[in-house]
């Protein structure tokens, strides 16, 4: 885990490059002038916990910029990622809505820059535009959809299909770099691992064999999709 503190900058909601992704884009200048006297904006580093397993809210984080990571540690003291965020991604709403413990924790996997928002601050925005309780609805909606898929995956799905299927999630979250075939993001053979739900040994196994298939390409920890029909196919997916 990366030891550096966070570091604090300002940043003005009204011009924000995320604003148009999150839920909070249909809000007016005013309605964002109110959270942005409330909000503060913090740097984090790679490997670094925004939010940790078990503490209680007091807000929510909306991710400004960069790459950021949702796991819990399972019974054996093993990582499971359970989702990815990106740029407008909400985190830690849930925990926030219900006023239960954070049930995973948030990690930084590039350099990130994070909004928090005051939940008082929040609530105050969502008596005025009611609309963002269907939003926040959809959203729920939509992890819960993601939980079902991992669990059928993990029941119904054999080891090689959930490589290819995770190869895939990433190249959705994250995209391609500027050469549209090297997945956007870089994840340790540990953490591909984690999400598809197998040991490194055989993450690294798996990939080396997609990799003298044509399937992918490998250069350090970059991953270049080759061939997405080859597979779509080993994950069992429609296309």
């Amino acid at each position: 885990m990366h030891r550096r503190p966070a570091t604090k900058i300002s940043l003005t909601c009204n011009h924000c490059v995320a604003k148009s992704l999150s839920i909070l884009c249909t809000l007016s200048d005013e309605e964002m002038s109110v959270i942005d006297s409330q909000k503060s904006s913090l740097v984090f580093y790679p490997g670094q916990l925004i939010f940790h397993e078990g503490a209680y809210p007091n807000g929510m984080y909306i991710l400004y910029n960069g790459k950021v990571k949702v796991s819990k540690i399972g019974d054996e003291g093993k990582e499971k990622i359970v989702r990815f965020a990106k740029t407008g991604d909400l985190l830690g709403y849930r925990a926030m809505l219900s006023g239960d413990m954070y049930t995973a924790s948030a990690y930084a996997i590039d350099e990130v820059t994070i909004c928090y928002i005051p939940k008082e601050t929040f609530y105050k925005v969502i008596q005025r535009r009611p609309e963002l309780s269907f939003k926040l609805m959809k959203l729920l909606a939509d992890d819960l959809k993601l939980a079902e898929r991992n669990s059928t995956n993990i029941a119904q799905k054999n080891v090689r299909e959930r490589m290819a299927e995770t190869l895939l999630i990433l190249k959705e979250t994250y995209g391609f770099e500027d050469d549209n075939i090297t997945l956007n993001v870089c994840l340790t053979r540990e953490e591909i691992a984690s999400v598809a739900g197998t040991s490194r040994e055989t993450a690294t196994r798996l990939l080396s064999e997609f990799n003298a298939d044509g399937i992918i390409a490998l250069f350090g920890k970059k991953i270049r999709l080759v061939n997405i029909p080859q597979l779509i196919h080993t994950a069992r997916l429609m296309d």
